[in-house]
């Protein structure tokens, strides 16, 4: 009786082979698959070309980012981006996490602003916007200075405050 009912219920939900299709959508083209075909390694493996500063990202920021992230990345309605590390809050679990005290790459910020930022349109900003972006955000957590510039051979050599409390394991990051 169960194996009826779940057989059912994935024929309803066009898992079984024969179902209908949704109706909805379109396949994607090669222009579709390589805007999101990229891998940016901690290393920095796989950035592209490009470069950003910190007035640049200032100024994106003021138009794609404040209405969520507030102003300084600290009082928006969504995540806060920008905070100082503070490891014995951290460890208990009493401190928001931040890019300043929990990502352990700037690389891995750069793949993640040019995946999913601006919430409403992923994937929409260029390379320039996104390592200005990033350039900013590190400034916000003190972690470059204002005249630093973000592109493929700087961004890899940014130090993170909590890299060490990562480590690599079975060629997967894990939280220390």
């Amino acid at each position: 009786m169960t194996r009826a009912i779940l057989i059912g219920l994935l024929a309803a939900c066009g898992v079984v082979q024969g179902a209908e299709r949704f109706g909805f959508g379109a396949p994607a083209n090669t222009n579709d698959i390589a805007r999101w075909d990229f891998d940016v390694k901690p290393d920095g493996t796989g950035l592209p070309t490009g470069k950003g500063t910190v007035s640049e990202g200032a100024n994106l920021y003021g138009k794609l980012c404040v209405a969520c992230h507030g102003e300084n990345g600290r009082d928006g309605q969504y995540d806060q981006l920008a905070g100082a590390p503070v490891p014995e809050e951290f460890a208990s679990g009493g401190v928001s996490r931040t890019i300043g005290n929990y990502w352990p790459y700037a690389t891995t910020l750069f793949d993640y602003v040019r995946r999913s930022m601006p919430q409403t349109q992923p994937g929409s900003l260029g390379d320039d916007e996104v390592y200005a972006l990033v350039a900013y955000l590190l400034y916000l957590n003190d972690i470059v200075d204002r005249d630093a510039v973000m592109h493929s051979e700087s961004l890899p050599g940014v130090e993170m405050p909590a890299r060490s409390r990562f480590y690599w394991g079975d060629q997967v990051s894990h939280l220390r």
